[in-house]
C-alpha cells in the first residue's frame, strides 16, 4: 500500500518511435545485492538460536546448544521450505503476517518435538525464547526492502520489461511504471498491436499486425526477437480487443517455450494484492476483488489499537502538555488549545482538537491571504505563514501540535491511522470521488504524514487518501505509526 514520492524515469528509451534500438542492460531482478541471502540466513539462525539458548541455559535444561541449534534449523527450515530466500523474494515487502504465519508453523513444529522428546522447559519461558526470531526476521526483511527500495529509485536491482498492447493501452502502462520506483520494472521496449504512434520515447522493438496472424507463430517471432534484442526479463502484455484469447495464448506458448516470463496486467490500479484472488471458470481467468475491509477482526483490532493507544498517549504524555500549555500562554496571548469543526466518517461533523499555533484572530485573516494560498487544491497552506506563532512553529515542525487529536481518537470520531480531517467548506466542493474519503475515520496520521504532509499537492493527497480507504489492514496501520515517527524527527513538509 506504499507510495513512493520519488519518480525517477523508469523507462529505457530514445527518441520516440525509434524501431529497432536496442538499450545496455540494467541491472536485472538477480542482481540484487549479494549480502541479502546471507544476512536473511544469519538473521534467522542466530535470532532462533541466541534466545533459546540463553533461556534454556538460564532454565538449566541438560541440552541448550542441542535445543537452539534444533530451534534455529527449524525456523530456517520453515523459512526455506516456504521460499523466503528465493531471489524473487529477497527483499520484497511481505508485511507482518506472513512472518507470523510461518512462526506459527514453527510453533507447532516445536511443539509437537517437546512431546516426542519430553523436554520440561516451562511452556511461557519457551514460547519467549522464540519470540525474538519473529521480531529479527521482521527487523531483517525491513533493512533489505528499504536498502532494495532506495536501489530501485536508482533503477538498479529491475526487471528489463517489454510491453505489448495496443498503443493507447501500452502507453497508458509505461507512463504508470514511469512515474513510480515502488517496483521492480524498467521497460526497455514497447510492441504495440496495430498501426498508432507513440510518445512515450520508448523504443519500437517490433510491431504485430493488427489481426491475428495466420501461422501460429506468426505473433512469436517477432515478440521473442524483441526479448532478445532489448535484453528482456518479463513481457508484460496490456489485453485489449486486438490481443487477447487465443492470440495471447499463443504469444504464451512461444515465450514459456523459451523459458520466458510472461505477465498480464488486468487493468486495475491501486488495488493491494491482499484483495485479489485467481479463479477460473469455464476456461477463463478471472480475477476477484474483494471489497475494502469494513468489518470485521481487523476492525475491531483497529477500534481496540485507537482506544487503547490514545489513552496510554495521553496518561504518559501528560507532563509534556503541561510544558506545551505554558509555552503557548507565555508565547502569546489566546487559549492553548485551538478546536475547529472538521468532517468525520460517513458525513458526521465533529468538533477537532489542536494546541494553538497561530494568532488568536487566524481565521479572519484566512480571507486576507487567500491569494498567497501554495496549494493547488482545496486546502489553504503557506510556507511561511504570518499567522503562525514562534511557538507554534516548533509545533508544527515537530508536529506537536497534533497531540490533543488524542481525545478525539479516544471519544471515536477519529483514528490513530486515517485520511486527513478535511474543513466543512472543503467537502462541500468534494466530487464523487474525493467524498470516498469520508467512508472511514479521518486519522492523526496516514499516507499523506508520511508522505511529504503539506508539500503535497492537492490530487496527490487525495490519491494517497483513496489508497488508504481501498486497501487499508491493521498491520498496515501499525507500519503507519512506525514510519509517522521517522516523518515527524524528518520534518519535511511541516509548516
Amino acid at each position: 500500500m506504499r507510495h513512493v514520492r520519488f519518480p525517477a524515469q523508469r523507462v529505457a528509451g530514445t527518441a520516440a518511435g525509434a524501431e529497432g534500438t536496442t538499450t545496455a542492460p540494467a541491472r536485472r531482478l538477480g542482481d540484487k545485492a549479494r549480502w541479502y541471502l546471507p544476512a536473511a540466513v544469519t538473521a534467522d539462525f542466530v535470532g532462533a538460536a541466541a534466545p533459546v539458548g540463553l533461556v534454556f541455559d538460564a532454565a538449566q535444561q541438560a541440552r541448550p546448544v542441542s535445543c537452539a541449534l534444533a530451534a534455529a534449523l527449524a525456523w530456517t527450515g520453515v523459512q526455506g521450505l516456504r521460499r523466503r530466500y528465493s531471489s524473487r523474494t529477497l527483499g520484497e515487502s511481505r508485511g507482518v503476517l506472513p512472518v507470523v504465519h510461518d512462526w506459527l508453523i514453527l510453533i507447532g513444529i516445536l511443539a509437537v518435538a517437546r512431546v516426542m522428546t519430553g523436554e520440561a522447559t516451562p511452556r511461557l519461558a519457551a514460547l519467549g525464547a522464540l519470540l525474538p526470531a519473529l521480531l529479527v526476521t521482521v527487523a531483517c526483511h525491513k533493512l533489505t526492502y528499504r536498502h532494495l527500495s532506495a536501489a530501485r529509485r536508482e533503477a538498479q536491482a529491475v526487471s528489463r520489461v517489454l510491453v505489448i498492447g495496443e498503443p493507447e493501452a501500452a502507453e497508458h502502462v509505461i507512463a504508470h511504471l514511469a512515474a513510480r520506483t515502488d517496483h521492480p520494472y524498467v521497460v526497455v521496449g514497447v510492441v504495440p498491436v496495430g498501426d498508432g504512434s507513440l510518445t512515450s520515447g520508448v523504443p519500437v522493438a517490433a510491431r504485430l499486425d493488427a489481426g491475428m496472424p495466420e501461422a501460429p507463430n506468426g505473433d512469436g517471432a517477432p515478440v521473442l526477437g524483441a526479448v532478445r534484442s532489448h535484453h528482456a526479463d518479463l513481457v508484460l502484455v496490456a489485453p485489449g480487443a486486438r490481443i487477447a484469447g487465443e492470440r495471447l495464448r499463443r504469444v504464451a506458448w512461444a515465450l514459456h517455450d523459451e523459458g520466458l516470463e510472461l505477465a498480464v496486467f488486468p487493468g486495475l490500479v491501486e488495488i493491494s494484492v491482499k484483495r485479489l484472488e485467481t479463479q477460473s471458470a469455464g476456461g477463463l481467468a478471472v480475477l476477484r476483488v474483494a471489497p475494502p475491509v469494513g468489518r470485521g477482526v481487523q476492525t475491531l483490532l483497529k477500534s481496540v489499537l485507537d482506544r487503547l493507544g490514545a489513552a496510554v498517549g495521553l496518561l504518559l504524555l501528560s507532563p509534556l502538555f503541561l510544558a506545551v500549555v505554558l509555552a503557548i500562554r507565555l508565547g502569546s496571548r489566546g487559549p492553548a488549545f485551538y478546536s475547529q469543526r472538521r468532517i468525520g466518517r460517513d458525513g458526521e461533523p465533529f468538533v477537532m482538537w489542536k494546541f494553538r499555533t497561530m494568532v488568536v484572530d487566524a481565521d479572519r485573516l484566512k480571507a486576507e491571504l487567500t491569494g498567497a494560498n501554495e496549494n493547488d487544491g482545496l486546502m489553504f497552506k503557506m510556507r511561511r505563514d504570518p499567522r503562525v506563532t514562534r511557538v507554534g512553529r516548533l509545533l508544527r515542525r515537530t508536529s506537536l501540535d497534533e497531540l490533543p487529536q488524542l481525545v478525539n481518537v479516544l471519544t471515536g470520531s477519529m483514528s490513530l491511522v486515517g485520511p486527513r480531517p478535511p474543513l466543512p467548506e472543503e467537502v462541500a466542493e468534494y466530487d464523487e470521488v474525493e467524498l470516498r474519503r469520508l467512508t472511514v475515520r479521518p486519522g492523526m496520521t496516514g499516507l499523506w504524514q508520511i508522505s511529504g504532509r503539506s508539500d503535497l499537492s492537492w490530487d496527490e493527497t487525495i490519491q494517497l487518501d483513496l489508497q488508504y480507504v481501498d486497501n487499508w489492514s491493521f498491520t498496515s496501520d501499525v507500519d503507519v505509526m512506525g514510519r509517522t515517527l521517522r516523518a515527524v524527527v524528518d520534518g519535511r513538509g511541516a509548516y
